[in-house]
Protein backbone atom coordinates (compact mmCIF):
# COMPACT_ATOMS: atom_id res chain seq x y z
CA UNK A 1 0.00 0.00 0.00
CA UNK A 2 1.06 3.63 -1.24
CA UNK A 3 1.67 5.34 2.38
CA UNK A 4 -0.04 9.60 1.42
CA UNK A 5 0.57 12.12 4.02
CA UNK A 6 -1.84 14.41 1.72
CA UNK A 7 -3.76 14.73 -1.35
CA UNK A 8 -5.42 17.17 -3.25
CA UNK A 9 -8.58 16.76 -5.57
CA UNK A 10 -9.20 18.57 -8.54
CA UNK A 11 -12.76 18.28 -10.07
CA UNK A 12 -14.01 19.85 -13.51
CA UNK A 13 -17.51 20.94 -12.11
CA UNK A 14 -18.53 22.01 -15.28
CA UNK A 15 -18.13 18.53 -16.64
CA UNK A 16 -21.34 16.54 -16.73
CA UNK A 17 -21.47 14.88 -13.56
CA UNK A 18 -18.97 17.23 -11.80
CA UNK A 19 -20.89 19.12 -9.78
CA UNK A 20 -23.49 17.10 -8.33
CA UNK A 21 -20.57 14.27 -7.84
CA UNK A 22 -18.64 16.68 -5.97
CA UNK A 23 -19.71 17.08 -2.65
CA UNK A 24 -20.49 13.40 -2.63
CA UNK A 25 -16.72 12.19 -3.19
CA UNK A 26 -15.63 14.77 -0.65
CA UNK A 27 -17.81 12.86 1.96
CA UNK A 28 -15.94 9.61 1.15
CA UNK A 29 -12.49 10.92 1.31
CA UNK A 30 -12.80 11.83 4.76
CA UNK A 31 -12.76 8.27 5.81
CA UNK A 32 -9.22 8.44 4.26
CA UNK A 33 -6.34 8.54 6.50
CA UNK A 34 -4.56 11.59 4.95
CA UNK A 35 -6.27 15.38 4.49
CA UNK A 36 -7.56 15.92 1.24
CA UNK A 37 -7.45 19.35 0.01
CA UNK A 38 -10.69 19.33 -2.75
CA UNK A 39 -11.39 22.37 -5.23
CA UNK A 40 -14.57 22.26 -7.32
CA UNK A 41 -13.37 24.37 -10.41
CA UNK A 42 -16.53 26.22 -12.38
CA UNK A 43 -14.97 27.61 -14.80
CA UNK A 44 -12.62 25.21 -17.23
CA UNK A 45 -10.32 28.15 -17.50
CA UNK A 46 -9.53 27.95 -14.33
CA UNK A 47 -8.56 23.76 -13.67
CA UNK A 48 -4.81 24.44 -14.58
CA UNK A 49 -4.06 27.61 -12.56
CA UNK A 50 -5.80 26.09 -9.47
CA UNK A 51 -4.01 22.96 -9.80
CA UNK A 52 -0.73 24.85 -10.10
CA UNK A 53 -1.23 26.43 -6.78
CA UNK A 54 -2.40 23.09 -5.27
CA UNK A 55 0.72 21.50 -6.63
CA UNK A 56 2.58 24.27 -4.52
CA UNK A 57 1.83 22.51 -1.46
CA UNK A 58 3.60 19.22 -3.03
CA UNK A 59 1.16 16.88 -2.35
CA UNK A 60 1.37 13.24 -2.40
CA UNK A 61 -1.21 12.62 -4.21
CA UNK A 62 -3.19 14.46 -6.74
CA UNK A 63 -6.94 13.16 -8.14
CA UNK A 64 -8.27 14.55 -10.68
CA UNK A 65 -12.16 14.17 -11.08
CA UNK A 66 -13.55 14.58 -14.83
CA UNK A 67 -13.88 13.49 -17.88
CA UNK A 68 -11.17 12.13 -20.52
CA UNK A 69 -10.28 16.20 -21.38
CA UNK A 70 -9.38 17.03 -18.17
CA UNK A 71 -7.41 14.76 -17.42
CA UNK A 72 -5.34 14.73 -20.50
CA UNK A 73 -4.82 18.43 -19.80
CA UNK A 74 -3.56 18.50 -16.45
CA UNK A 75 -1.24 15.57 -16.57
CA UNK A 76 1.27 17.52 -18.09
CA UNK A 77 1.55 19.88 -14.92
CA UNK A 78 1.33 16.46 -12.26
CA UNK A 79 4.20 14.38 -14.56
CA UNK A 80 7.42 15.29 -13.07
CA UNK A 81 6.03 17.04 -9.71
CA UNK A 82 7.13 13.37 -7.88
CA UNK A 83 3.24 13.23 -7.10
CA UNK A 84 1.53 10.07 -7.82
CA UNK A 85 -1.96 10.48 -10.03
CA UNK A 86 -5.78 9.12 -9.33
CA UNK A 87 -8.67 9.44 -11.26
CA UNK A 88 -12.35 10.27 -10.31
CA UNK A 89 -14.40 9.41 -13.81
CA UNK A 90 -17.15 12.02 -13.80
CA UNK A 91 -17.08 12.33 -18.43
CA UNK A 92 -18.97 10.85 -20.70
CA UNK A 93 -17.12 8.16 -21.63
CA UNK A 94 -13.93 7.83 -18.87
CA UNK A 95 -11.66 5.93 -21.86
CA UNK A 96 -8.49 6.28 -19.55
CA UNK A 97 -10.23 5.13 -16.67
CA UNK A 98 -11.63 1.66 -18.21
CA UNK A 99 -8.35 1.34 -19.93
CA UNK A 100 -7.28 1.61 -15.88
CA UNK A 101 -9.60 -0.77 -15.11
CA UNK A 102 -11.09 1.85 -12.02
CA UNK A 103 -14.79 1.67 -11.49
CA UNK A 104 -16.92 4.51 -13.35
CA UNK A 105 -18.56 4.78 -9.89
CA UNK A 106 -17.81 7.57 -7.21
CA UNK A 107 -17.24 5.18 -4.31
CA UNK A 108 -15.80 2.15 -6.11
CA UNK A 109 -12.79 4.72 -8.02
CA UNK A 110 -12.39 6.21 -4.14
CA UNK A 111 -12.04 2.51 -3.24
CA UNK A 112 -9.55 2.20 -5.75
CA UNK A 113 -7.81 5.13 -4.01
CA UNK A 114 -8.02 4.00 -0.67
CA UNK A 115 -6.84 -0.31 -1.07
CA UNK A 116 -5.39 -0.16 -4.64
CA UNK A 117 -1.39 -0.29 -6.00
CA UNK A 118 0.51 2.59 -7.50
CA UNK A 119 1.34 1.94 -11.70
CA UNK A 120 3.80 3.66 -13.48
CA UNK A 121 3.04 4.27 -16.96
CA UNK A 122 3.30 5.32 -19.97
CA UNK A 123 1.70 8.66 -21.49
CA UNK A 124 1.22 9.90 -25.25
CA UNK A 125 2.69 12.90 -27.13
CA UNK A 126 1.36 14.79 -29.80
CA UNK A 127 3.82 17.01 -30.88
CA UNK A 128 5.06 18.32 -27.24
CA UNK A 129 2.05 18.07 -25.82
CA UNK A 130 1.08 14.62 -23.43
CA UNK A 131 -2.02 12.90 -23.54
CA UNK A 132 -3.34 10.53 -20.92
CA UNK A 133 -5.06 7.98 -23.67
CA UNK A 134 -6.07 8.77 -27.14
CA UNK A 135 -6.08 11.20 -29.93
CA UNK A 136 -7.96 10.84 -33.08
CA UNK A 137 -8.15 12.16 -37.10
CA UNK A 138 -10.98 11.67 -38.92
CA UNK A 139 -14.80 12.04 -37.74
CA UNK A 140 -13.91 12.60 -33.36
CA UNK A 141 -12.54 15.75 -33.87
CA UNK A 142 -14.94 16.82 -36.78
CA UNK A 143 -17.85 15.78 -33.87
CA UNK A 144 -15.54 17.63 -31.27
CA UNK A 145 -14.95 21.39 -33.12
CA UNK A 146 -19.05 21.40 -33.61
CA UNK A 147 -20.83 20.15 -31.16
CA UNK A 148 -23.09 22.87 -29.23
CA UNK A 149 -21.99 24.09 -25.95
CA UNK A 150 -23.56 21.94 -23.32
CA UNK A 151 -24.32 19.02 -25.21
CA UNK A 152 -22.81 16.49 -23.44
CA UNK A 153 -23.31 17.79 -20.25
CA UNK A 154 -26.82 18.40 -20.37
CA UNK A 155 -27.74 14.91 -22.35
CA UNK A 156 -24.98 12.99 -21.61
CA UNK A 157 -23.48 10.37 -24.03
CA UNK A 158 -27.07 9.99 -25.96
CA UNK A 159 -27.12 13.94 -26.93
CA UNK A 160 -23.18 13.46 -28.12
CA UNK A 161 -24.48 9.81 -29.92
CA UNK A 162 -27.01 12.11 -31.74
CA UNK A 163 -24.93 14.32 -32.61
CA UNK A 164 -22.08 12.22 -34.13
CA UNK A 165 -24.93 10.99 -36.35
CA UNK A 166 -26.00 13.78 -37.87
CA UNK A 167 -21.97 14.83 -38.13
CA UNK A 168 -21.27 11.64 -39.67
CA UNK A 169 -23.17 12.40 -42.67
CA UNK A 170 -21.09 15.22 -43.86
CA UNK A 171 -17.94 13.18 -42.96
CA UNK A 172 -15.59 12.25 -45.86
CA UNK A 173 -12.54 9.70 -46.19
CA UNK A 174 -9.02 10.94 -46.25
CA UNK A 175 -5.36 10.28 -47.56
CA UNK A 176 -3.48 9.29 -44.42
CA UNK A 177 0.56 9.10 -44.57
CA UNK A 178 2.38 7.30 -42.04
CA UNK A 179 6.79 8.12 -41.53
CA UNK A 180 8.60 10.29 -43.91
CA UNK A 181 10.04 10.38 -47.34
CA UNK A 182 10.50 6.44 -49.34
CA UNK A 183 9.50 4.40 -46.19
CA UNK A 184 6.14 6.24 -45.85
CA UNK A 185 2.68 4.49 -46.23
CA UNK A 186 -0.30 5.99 -47.81
CA UNK A 187 -3.14 4.88 -47.59
CA UNK A 188 -7.04 5.78 -47.84
CA UNK A 189 -8.35 5.77 -44.29
CA UNK A 190 -11.99 6.94 -42.75
CA UNK A 191 -10.51 7.69 -39.00
CA UNK A 192 -6.62 7.32 -37.13
CA UNK A 193 -6.87 6.43 -33.75
CA UNK A 194 -3.18 7.29 -32.03
CA UNK A 195 -3.29 4.96 -28.53
CA UNK A 196 -1.79 5.08 -25.37
CA UNK A 197 -5.12 3.08 -24.23
CA UNK A 198 -7.44 0.14 -25.16
CA UNK A 199 -10.41 2.82 -25.18
CA UNK A 200 -11.92 5.30 -27.31
CA UNK A 201 -15.13 7.08 -27.01
CA UNK A 202 -15.80 4.91 -24.40
CA UNK A 203 -15.59 1.49 -26.50
CA UNK A 204 -12.42 -1.12 -26.40
CA UNK A 205 -11.09 -0.98 -29.87
CA UNK A 206 -7.23 -0.78 -29.84
CA UNK A 207 -6.37 -3.89 -28.38
CA UNK A 208 -3.07 -3.79 -28.92
CA UNK A 209 -2.34 -0.75 -27.02
CA UNK A 210 -1.53 -1.05 -23.13
CA UNK A 211 -0.34 2.14 -20.98
CA UNK A 212 2.37 0.43 -20.12
CA UNK A 213 4.12 -1.38 -23.13
CA UNK A 214 6.73 1.47 -23.91
CA UNK A 215 4.99 2.06 -27.85
CA UNK A 216 2.34 4.30 -29.37
CA UNK A 217 -0.12 2.44 -30.99
CA UNK A 218 -1.64 4.48 -34.51
CA UNK A 219 -4.78 2.18 -35.91
CA UNK A 220 -6.13 3.43 -39.24
CA UNK A 221 -9.51 2.43 -40.14
CA UNK A 222 -9.12 1.76 -44.23
CA UNK A 223 -11.50 2.51 -46.58
CA UNK A 224 -12.74 4.84 -49.46
CA UNK A 225 -16.02 4.53 -47.81
CA UNK A 226 -17.56 6.32 -44.46
CA UNK A 227 -19.62 3.02 -43.93
CA UNK A 228 -16.34 1.18 -43.15
CA UNK A 229 -16.20 3.36 -40.03
CA UNK A 230 -19.67 2.61 -39.63
CA UNK A 231 -18.86 -1.47 -39.41
CA UNK A 232 -15.67 -1.12 -37.69
CA UNK A 233 -17.31 0.49 -34.80
CA UNK A 234 -20.61 -1.65 -34.51
CA UNK A 235 -17.94 -4.55 -34.57
CA UNK A 236 -16.14 -2.91 -32.24
CA UNK A 237 -19.27 -2.03 -29.90
CA UNK A 238 -20.26 -6.21 -30.11
CA UNK A 239 -16.50 -7.45 -29.87
CA UNK A 240 -16.84 -9.29 -32.73
CA UNK A 241 -13.91 -10.88 -34.38
CA UNK A 242 -15.07 -8.64 -37.79
CA UNK A 243 -13.29 -5.36 -36.11
CA UNK A 244 -10.41 -6.51 -37.13
CA UNK A 245 -10.95 -6.88 -40.65
CA UNK A 246 -10.68 -2.85 -41.28
CA UNK A 247 -7.77 -1.93 -39.39
CA UNK A 248 -4.02 -1.66 -39.42
CA UNK A 249 -1.77 -0.92 -37.12
CA UNK A 250 1.67 1.01 -36.58
CA UNK A 251 3.54 0.72 -33.28
CA UNK A 252 7.17 2.47 -32.60
CA UNK A 253 8.05 4.91 -30.11
CA UNK A 254 7.78 8.07 -32.12
CA UNK A 255 5.81 8.78 -35.98
CA UNK A 256 5.35 11.03 -38.03
CA UNK A 257 1.64 11.43 -39.48
CA UNK A 258 0.55 13.65 -41.89
CA UNK A 259 -2.86 13.81 -43.91
CA UNK A 260 -4.30 14.97 -46.96
CA UNK A 261 -5.91 17.43 -46.61
CA UNK A 262 -4.42 18.84 -43.45
CA UNK A 263 -7.05 18.06 -40.45
CA UNK A 264 -7.56 18.61 -36.87
CA UNK A 265 -6.39 16.24 -34.09
CA UNK A 266 -8.21 15.55 -31.61
CA UNK A 267 -6.67 14.84 -27.80
CA UNK A 268 -8.77 13.11 -25.64
CA UNK A 269 -11.72 14.57 -26.86
CA UNK A 270 -10.32 18.03 -27.24
CA UNK A 271 -9.24 19.94 -30.87
CA UNK A 272 -5.45 21.18 -29.75
CA UNK A 273 -3.82 20.29 -32.79
CA UNK A 274 -3.98 19.90 -37.25
CA UNK A 275 -1.83 17.45 -39.24
CA UNK A 276 1.23 16.74 -39.99
CA UNK A 277 2.10 16.25 -36.29
CA UNK A 278 4.68 13.74 -34.53
CA UNK A 279 3.37 10.90 -32.16
CA UNK A 280 5.39 9.60 -29.91
CA UNK A 281 5.48 7.78 -26.45
CA UNK A 282 6.56 8.77 -23.11
CA UNK A 283 7.36 5.78 -21.31
CA UNK A 284 6.91 4.81 -17.26
CA UNK A 285 6.40 8.69 -16.68
CA UNK A 286 3.85 8.87 -14.05
CA UNK A 287 2.77 6.58 -10.89
CA UNK A 288 -1.10 5.86 -11.20
CA UNK A 289 -3.45 4.27 -8.09
CA UNK A 290 -4.94 1.55 -10.37
CA UNK A 291 -6.86 -1.61 -8.57
CA UNK A 292 -5.26 -4.71 -7.25
CA UNK A 293 -5.12 -7.84 -8.95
Amino acid sequence: MPEFRSATMIVNAHSRRGRELFEKACKRLADLPFPVDAHAVEDPDQLEPTLKRALAGKPDLVILGGGDGTVSGLVDFVKGTGAALAVLPLGTANSFARSLGIPLDIAGAIDVIAKGELRRIDLGMIDGDYFANCAAIGLSPQIAENVPAGLKRWFGRAGYLTWAAFEFTRFHPFTLIVGEGAEAKRLRVVEVRIANGRFHGGTELIDEASVDSGEIVVQVVRGHARRRLLRNWVNGVLRREARHEDTLNFTGKSLRIATEPPLPVSIDGEVLAHTPVTARIAAGVIDVMVPRP
